[in-house]
Order: structure tokens, then C-alpha cells, then sequence
């Protein structure tokens, strides 16, 4: 058998799959992301770290994964998601939308904070937000080398509903594919919380094309990023919190956290560190913590100071399964002269488990993870304030 017959062979294997009709064509979710505003902020911005953020947003949206779909495309603004089989319930999928989005707009509000930046003031003058689309129908799978390749219809119908008559660029637009496979009643409860209206565009090759859409607008009274020693309103979750006096001042503090070197000194479990020792100190910097039996990828992401002597450092934790999306804050205090109040905070979108007491389960495993790191810190803190 040649390359060529090898090929096609793990096309057709693909294609064939369980569930799978005589013309290889699969049902499938299709849903796409799309960050609008992202061809004028990258070039209007005039900031060398907007190509930087954007890579940031589409992590995001990636890591806000409820539904188990897999990833097919990144294609500049916008991520095409897929899922093989039935489709999900209407209750399911606009859960999976709200969490795209919160993650979003919580992270653009993370940078936005920074208004002394180029990058926050871009933001604030060429705003990003998303839009969301969503179809169901059939579609046939290839395998081209390691890339798999959705092929079909209905993909060219999720691409074309991208450009749509719906005004303004912050909404969930669900196709007449997905809408049929679910009660009415069940479609108008899902979405109770806005508005969800009709509409159609025509498109050439695929004639009219009705769908529905609605509003994501509401979900800003949910946006939970707040500035330092700003409470947290109503219905902001997601968050455990630990605090320890450090008997330092908080710039001597702010010196160790930051330090890669001496992670494994201080948090749980920790055996090493891996970075690129020529990129340490400046935020954006990636790095590698080994962690029990596993590790875990942190992203240095902020570091702001105000008048009265607070001091709050973020950093960005990725492929942290349970806990996708999860900002980690070390929120830093002035005491005295000689101490300083550390709040060790994790933000994030939500626990990766079904079952409710797998969730509780891992919250309270990760607020004493959390607690014990913060006791090793402050021992560590002792051992060098007395060296």
C-alpha cells in the first residue's frame, strides 16, 4: 500500500466511525468564539503586546470547556469547537456560552486594571468582546497527517452565520440546526435571563438561513474582577481566599513571590521549576512548576501598586484541569514598616466536575493546598528575615 492509499484509508477510518451514516457524515455541534473588535485592536492598538493578548483570549476561551468539545481550528479571532454525537441539551449549552464569555470579559477586565499600560488604554478606547455561534447538523471527518479536518455543509453554514444581520457584536447565535433538536419551552426558560429573538440572512449558494440569537450583554453584572481591597458583590464566586501576617515589608515579599527560583521553597509539593531564566522578572513570563504528581503552568500576567501601599501580583495558571481558567492573586498589605498582611487568592471559572461532591471535595482540597503553601511561605520568610 502507498502513502497515498494510507492516507486515504485513515480518512475513511475517520470517517467511519460509530454513529456514522453510509456517507461517512457524522451529527456534530459546531460552535465558534469569535473576538470581535480583533482586526482594528491589532492594528489601531500601537501596542507591541496586543498579538500577545489575543493568544492570552484565545487560551481562554479553549480552557472555558464544559461540554467536552474538541478543538478543530484556531483561525486568528475566533476557535471552531466540535463535538461528535447528539447535542446538547439548550440548558447545557448556554451554561458552556455564559462561561465562554465571563471568562473573557473577567480576563479583559484583569489588563484593563493596569491603567497606567498602553495595553489597558487600547482596550479602553477599542473595546473587544465575543460573539458566540452556534449549529448543529452533519459533518464528515478526515484525518490529514496529525490534523484532523471537519469537512461538510453545515461547516461551511457555521463559517457564513459568522456575518449575520444581528446588530452589534456581543450576542449567541443559535442556528435552525441546533433550535429543532430542542423543546421551545425549553429553548425560551434557557434564556430567561435575556431576550431571545428571530432572524435570517441570506447567503449565496445556501439561500435564507433563519436562526435565533440573543443579547450577552446581561452577564456583565457577573463579571467578578474587582480592583485591590474591593469587595466582592453579590453573586461573585468562584474564588477561595488564605491570610498570613509576613513579618517583612511588602516589597521584600513581592521579591519572593515573583522569584521562580524559590517556588519549590514554599508551595505545596513542589520539586521544581522550569523557565527560561534569560525572560525572569518580566510579566508575560511562562514557567513550569512540578507539582505532586503532576505539574501545573503558571503565566505572570500583572503587578499593581496604589497609594496606600497595596500591592496585588496575578499570575494566570493554564491547563489546570479541574479548575480551568484560574487567576492565582497575592494580594499584599502594608502593616508597618517591618510587616505586611499577604492574601493568597484563586479566581476561577468554575470545577471541571459533574458531580457536586467531587467539587466539594477538590475546593476544600485546594484551600488547604492553599493554606499549607502559604505556611511554608511564611516560614521561609522567617528563615531569611532571621538570616
Amino acid at each position: 500500500m502507498g502513502v497515498l492509499d494510507e492516507l486515504r484509508a485513515q480518512r475513511r477510518a475517520a470517517g467511519t466511525a460509530s454513529g456514522s451514516a453510509a456517507d461517512g457524515q457524522q451529527p456534530a455541534l459546531l460552535l465558534i468564539p469569535d473576538i470581535s473588535g480583533f482586526t482594528r485592536f491589532i492594528e489601531q492598538s500601537n501596542s507591541p503586546q496586543a498579538p500577545f493578548l489575543v493568544a492570552d483570549l484565545l487560551e481562554i476561551l479553549i480552557e472555558a470547556n464544559t461540554l467536552e468539545l474538541e478543538v478543530n481550528e484556531i483561525q486568528g479571532d475566533a476557535v471552531l469547537f466540535y463535538r461528535l454525537g447528539p447535542p446538547p441539551s439548550v440548558d447545557d449549552l448556554v451554561r458552556q456560552c455564559r462561561r465562554i464569555y465571563l471568562d473573557f470579559q473577567n480576563y479583559l477586565r484583569l489588563v484593563e486594571r493596569d491603567t497606567g499600560s498602553e495595553l489597558a488604554a487600547a482596550l479602553q478606547e477599542l473595546a473587544l468582546t465575543l460573539k458566540i455561534v452556534v449549529h448543529y447538523g452533519r459533518v464528515s471527518v478526515a484525518r490529514i497527517r496529525e490534523h484532523t479536518k471537519l469537512m461538510g455543509r453545515d461547516v461551511i453554514v457555521v463559517h457564513r452565520l459568522l456575518k449575520n444581520n444581528v446588530a452589534g457584536a456581543e450576542y449567541v447565535l443559535l442556528s435552525e440546526g441546533y433550535t429543532r433538536t430542542q423543546p421551545p419551552a425549553a429553548l425560551a426558560a434557557a434564556f430567561d435571563w435575556t431576550r431571545l429573538s428571530p432572524g435570517s440572512t441570506f447567503y449565496e449558494y445556501l439561500g435564507e438561513t433563519p436562526y435565533q440569537y440573543a443579547y450577552l450583554s446581561p452577564l456583565r453584572l457577573l463579571l467578578t474582577t474587582a480592583a485591590p481591597g474591593e469587595a466582592a458583590s453579590a453573586g461573585r464566586g468562584c474564588r477561595l481566599k488564605v491570610r498570613r501576617a509576613l513579618p517583612v515589608p511588602a516589597a521584600y515579599a513581592l521579591r519572593l513571590l515573583s522569584n521562580f527560583r524559590l517556588r519549590p521553597r514554599w508551595m505545596e509539593g513542589a520539586t521544581a521549576v522550569h523557565y527560561d531564566v534569560t525572560k525572569a522578572g518580566r510579566l508575560g513570563t511562562s514557567y513550569k512548576v512540578d507539582v505532586f504528581n503532576g505539574q501545573i503552568d503558571f503565566q505572570t500576567v500583572q503587578c499593581l501598586d496604589d497609594d496606600q501601599g497595596h500591592i496585588t501580583y496575578v499570575e494566570k495558571i493554564s491547563h489546570f484541569r479541574l479548575f480551568p481558567n484560574a487567576l492565582l492573586f497575592y494580594h499584599l498589605e502594608v502593616v508597618d514598616i517591618d510587616s505586611c498582611l499577604l492574601t493568597l487568592e484563586l479566581r476561577y471559572g468554575h470545577v471541571a466536575s459533574r458531580w457536586r461532591l467531587v467539587r466539594f471535595g477538590q475546593l476544600r482540597r485546594l484551600h488547604r493546598f492553599l493554606g499549607r503553601s502559604l505556611l511554608r511561605l511564611a516560614r521561609l520568610v522567617g528563615e531569611r528575615g532571621n538570616g
